[in-house]
C-alpha cells in the first residue's frame, strides 16, 4: 500500500501526518481502525489523518494541539512524500 504522509517535528513533538480518503475523517471508528493500521509505521509518535472536501479544504483528525497547529499552515508546507508500506 502507498500512503502519502508526512513526519513533522514541531516544538519538540514529532508527528506523523496522512493524507486519506473523506469516508475516514467523517466516522470516528473508521478514523480510529485506520490510525491503529498505521501505528507499526509511524511508532511511538501521534498520528493526525487528514482529508480534503470537494474545495480543497482541509479536515484532520487527532490529537487537539496538532490539529491546531496544523490549521494554522498552509498544506503546501507540510513536506509530503510517499510511503509504501506493507
Amino acid at each position: 500500500m502507498t500512503i502519502h504522509g508526512a513526519v513533522i517535528i514541531e516544538q519538540g513533538v514529532t508527528f506523523a501526518i496522512v493524507s486519506v480518503k473523506p469516508s475516514v475523517t467523517q466516522y470516528t471508528q473508521r478514523a480510529i481502525a485506520f490510525r491503529n493500521q498505521l501505528t507499526p509505521f509511524f511508532p511511538n509518535m501521534p498520528i493526525i489523518l487528514m482529508s480534503q472536501d470537494a474545495q480543497g479544504n482541509p479536515k484532520y483528525y487527532g490529537r487537539k494541539d496538532i490539529v491546531d497547529f496544523l490549521k494554522s499552515i498552509q498544506l503546501r508546507q507540510i513536506p509530503w512524500k510517499e510511503y509504501h508500506i506493507y
